[in-house]
């Protein structure tokens, strides 16, 4: 046996003990980021999610989509603008967030992983009720002044009731974060929000979260500070004395909130790596930073 086969031989001896503990789990995917836009990333998560599902895994998507909304934003000439790493939402705003996320991503990803043989199903979470939202109430970070962000939801229920159908039936559910207000006027949410939520609900085996980082940080601004393992508490003190800041603050709330609702594990990895979530699930070492209780 040449060098490559024994080779290939070791991964898959690696790789079966995970094969056999998270088949028939469910693996709350939230991708996003770089992932989602050079193209040989994009095809490696899509196989990744097809390989998952393949072996047994139930993987339910959360996808973002915040770069797209501003590009189509802009060629409607409107410019985009952010309060503390918040999009403000008016209604002109929220429709092109609708159009972007559940027409025109959304569609995308589904037919990528139709391609790769896996019957994906597109949602909202206005779909069947899935997700039920509430305003946003936005404090400045800058001067504590509440600011009017428009329609910027957070979650307030999640109804799993057509993700256990879809599942259950073999198929993966590929959700965009816009959420139902209560009478009946959608609502933009983070998606790393929503990604915590549903695996919350779902009480997921892992939540992974695809980023553009390598993880989280000791230090932020010293790269070589990447922690493989962080727990809840150490986050809500970084997040006490201001060491936390940007998008980072929601990727580690929404962590919290599935870890306190019984999800097993979370972890934040680099969706820049080719084939990072398959080398965190089936491999002992994994990539980026694991969050613990």
């Amino acid at each position: 046996m040449n060098q490559m086969a024994l080779d290939k031989a070791a991964v898959l001896a690696e790789a079966l003990p995970y094969i056999r503990q998270f088949s028939g789990k469910t693996v709350v995917i939230k991708y996003g980021g770089a992932a989602m836009a050079a193209a040989d990333l994009k095809a490696a998560v899509m196989q990744d999610i097809a390989l998952m599902k393949y072996v047994g895994m139930h993987p339910v998507v959360v996808h973002g989509g915040g770069p797209e909304v501003s590009s189509m934003a802009r060629q409607m000439g409107i410019e985009p603008r952010f309060v503390d790493g918040l999009r403000v939402t008016d209604a002109e705003t929220m429709a092109i967030a609708q159009m972007v996320l559940v027409g025109k991503t959304n569609r995308e990803i589904v037919t990528h992983l139709c391609a790769q043989g896996v019957k994906a199903v597109g949602l909202s979470g206005q779909d069947a009720g899935l997700i039920r939202a509430v305003p946003h109430r936005h404090r400045s970070a800058r001067t504590g002044e509440e600011v009017d962000l428009g329609f910027v939801g957070d979650v307030a229920a999640v109804d799993t009731a057509v993700l256990e159908t879809l599942t259950t039936a073999g198929y993966v559910p590929v959700i965009a974060p816009i959420g139902l207000g209560p009478e009946g006027q959608p609502y933009n949410i983070n998606a790393d929000t929503v990604a915590g939520a549903i695996a919350a609900a779902l009480k997921a085996e892992k939540l992974v979260l695809l980023t553009d980082v390598e993880g989280v940080r000791a230090d932020r601004d010293d790269p070589g500070s990447l922690l493989s393992r962080v727990t809840v508490q150490e986050i809500r003190e970084w997040m006490a004395d201001g060491r936390l800041e940007g998008g980072m603050i929601p990727k580690l709330q929404c962590c919290i909130t599935a870890l306190e609702a019984g999800v097993n594990r979370v972890h934040i990895i680099d969706g820049r790596v080719p084939h990072s979530l398959l080398l965190e699930i089936f491999t002992h070492e994994g990539v980026g930073t694991m969050v613990v209780k």
